[in-house]
């Protein structure tokens, strides 16, 4: 079994993040690529004592860079958004 802190890579304090936080109650992790949405749900209630009630998981693209005539990319990273129970909260997430 992985360990859920191997799951939960970070949480996404960005602009949109925060405002689902605040509409939607819903909060946004950068995740393990490999992670299914069970292994992220078992995960998170774990880590945060929360009650899960729905997940969405999208695989992003790593975007190529250059630097002068050297090419690469950005390694490709899964983001997880979590919807939890209206009544709870995550106080990581409080600014």
């Amino acid at each position: 079994m992985i360990h859920p802190r191997e799951i939960i890579i970070a949480p996404m304090l960005t602009e949109k993040s925060l405002l689902e936080k605040e509409k939607n109650n819903r909060y946004m992790f950068k995740v393990s690529i490999n992670a299914n949405k069970i292994e992220i749900k078992k995960a998170i209630e774990k880590v945060f004592a929360v009650k899960v009630v729905k997940i969405n998981t999208i695989r992003m693209n790593g975007k190529p860079k250059r630097m002068g005539k050297y090419e690469g990319r950005r390694p490709d990273w899964k983001k997880a958004i979590v919807t939890i129970q209206a009544d709870q909260t995550i106080p990581d997430f409080e600014v």
